[in-house]
């Protein structure tokens, strides 16, 4: 059983999945737009939360979010199911491709077989679309993927149920109603606001406050924990960033080019400018990256790293701080 489904490989899973599960269903829109609209760049630091025997970070806000913002933003409705039960999520899943239905699925990397050993670790918000069944195996259209792929199905069990933080519980979904005609100017402006409010915002685990926090947290880490310890934490915040933040810089390059793309709908050039702005940010996020990661593989010869890291980071919190409330004001 195979569906005629197309695969487009793109920067990150869930907006890739959204992206491609739309253009099946004939609502043709972009990764970088169905980032932006559901108000996809986010940061927070949640310290009572460990990913990997670390803090977690996130660069984006929590899993099915994003599709499900833009949904409501677009005017199309998703349906989200989950199962305490790997018979019946398998079941629910076969009836969907029985009905020519191609699914957005959450599972756990660590047990995806076609992924290569270096990037598969213990997290459990990847996304991918299953769009056919053979007596082995699910075919599947992973859109961090270059070419479509497969798994058993007892890996498929696996991934959709692995254990620990963000459980997939077997979580699918698909849309259910796609709209004729949307209002993509709205759409864009509510997912800018959205956006600029949340990076802004009062809290210091949150935003720009939340990435300095984290900077300032790297050389009391040290002090506290040793090097072995605060390279572990180093390395989640560059894996955060550069893996699950896929497409490089924490989601930033492709935030700069949603702000391209909006700038033509919307007619506004300083978008324009703010995308060109966004992508220099995310350059300096890159430097940070590669920088740490010296750091935790021991191939730095700075002295004083971690309380460099922390000038760079909060440098990055400066400029990000700035550039919001330029697009703030620029789509009042």
């Amino acid at each position: 059983m195979e569906l005629g489904f197309t695969h487009h490989q793109s920067a990150h899973c869930e907006n890739g999945v959204a992206s491609n599960l739309l253009k099946h269903n004939g609502f043709d829109i972009s990764e970088p737009m169905i980032f932006g609209i559901g108000s996809g760049l986010f940061f927070v630091y949640i310290p009572f939360l460990k990913v990997n025997h670390a803090p977690a970070i996130s660069y984006r806000p929590m899993p099915g979010t994003i599709f499900n913002k833009a949904a409501k933003r677009l005017g199309f409705k998703v349906k989200r199911v989950k199962f305490s039960n790997p018979k019946a999520a398998e079941k629910a899943l076969d009836e969907n491709l029985k009905n020519n239905i191609p699914t957005g699925l959450q599972v756990g990397v660590y047990g995806l077989t076609y992924f290569p050993d270096e990037y598969r670790f213990h997290f459990n918000a990847h996304n991918c679309v299953v769009y056919g069944k053979t007596e082995t195996d699910y075919l599947v259209s992973d859109p961090v993927m270059q070419h479509v792929t497969t798994l058993t199905h007892k890996d498929m069990e696996k991934v959709r149920f692995a254990k620990g933080a963000f459980a997939p519980r077997g979580q699918m979904y698909y849309p259910v109603s796609i709209p004729k005609a949307s209002d993509l100017p709205q759409a864009i402006i509510r997912g800018i606001k959205e956006t600029a409010r949340d990076m802004l915002a009062p809290v210091p685990i949150v935003g720009v406050k939340g990435i300095r926090t984290v900077a300032k947290l790297i050389p009391k880490w040290a002090a506290k924990h040793g090097p072995k310890v605060t390279n572990h934490y180093l390395a989640q915040i560059v894996r955060m960033q550069e893996e699950i933040g896929t497409g490089g810089g924490g989601f930033r390059f492709i935030y700069a080019a949603f702000l391209q793309e909006a700038a033509v709908i919307l007619k506004n050039d300083e978008l324009k400018s703010l995308s060109l702005e966004m992508t220099k940010i995310g350059d300096l996020w890159r430097d940070f990256a590669v920088n740490a990661s010296r750091v935790y593989k021991n191939r730095s010869s700075q002295t004083d790293v971690y309380n460099t890291l922390s000038k760079e980071m909060l440098h990055i919190a400066d400029l990000e701080e700035e550039f919001f409330k330029k697009l703030k004001k620029a789509i009042a």
